[in-house]
């Protein structure tokens, strides 16, 4: 893999999770508190005309830019949070490293269910009434919902950042590797090359000396030459 590649895609990751596209002045209000964890589109809910890239800050013509500095690790997690085999994250065992037990993980659950199961098309000035007292029933503060809730937007953003660094990582390394070979590959082909033209070399010049000495034993003869060689233990008959 040429270097270049390597060093575009390490560029690309480092950008995976920077995604700060122009449209976050959609988000006014929300300042600097979380609007750094918020995805600016929903992709299970973006049309294929508007183009959905989970990356939108990476240009769509192959300009990378290079100057973006890997974005710093979040210090959430209490315990080494879980590998996402074959990218399937288990969200609970996330939170639960993060320090999110399941009341709190419960509160933003059951809110979320309230949301979704009033009927669609639903004014959101009602839907916020029902879900506000259906919450007042349930005896659940809403400053706890919202901790709750920007908990798990940390832990999801930590956890996307570790991800991205522990990538960057094995990227590098695997250039690095890459390159190492490359470089291996590039010798023994320089000391194949070497080693053919000395061997042409060789036998161009032992043809020659053949020629020599085949002028002494055409001298005597093609039969005399036969009998010595059929009697000699020194000599093979010679092989085509």
């Amino acid at each position: 893999m040429p270097a270049a590649l390597g060093n575009q895609r390490r560029r690309q990751w480092r950008l995976c999770y920077h995604r700060r596209s122009n449209r976050m002045t959609q988000k006014k209000g929300w300042g600097s508190t979380v609007a750094g964890w918020f995805i600016v589109q929903d992709p299970t809910t973006a049309s294929t005309e508007e183009g959905y890239n989970p990356y939108s800050d990476v240009s769509t013509d192959g300009a990378v830019p290079s100057s973006a500095p890997p974005a710093p690790q979040l210090d959430v997690f209490k315990t080494a949070p879980p590998e996402a085999p074959g990218g399937e994250v288990d969200f609970d065992n996330v939170f639960e490293a993060a320090g999110i037990d399941a009341e709190e993980r419960e509160r933003v659950t059951r809110t979320l269910s309230l949301m979704t199961d009033l009927p669609p098309g639903t004014d959101d000035t009602v839907k916020k009434q029902i879900v506000m007292a259906s919450l007042r029933a349930f005896n659940v503060p809403v400053e706890k919902i919202i901790e709750s809730g920007a908990q798990e937007l940390q832990a999801l953003e930590a956890y996307i950042r570790a991800g991205a660094n522990d990538v960057e990582k094995v990227t590098t390394e695997a250039d690095q590797r890459i390159k190492q070979h490359e470089d291996e590959i590039a010798k023994l082909k320089i000391v194949m090359q070497q080693r053919v033209e000395e061997q042409n070399k060789v036998m161009a010049s032992c043809n020659s000396k053949k020629l020599e000495v085949q002028k002494v034993l055409e001298f005597f003869g093609q039969d005399a030459v036969a009998k010595v060689v059929r009697d000699s233990p020194k000599l093979h008959e010679p092989s085509h």
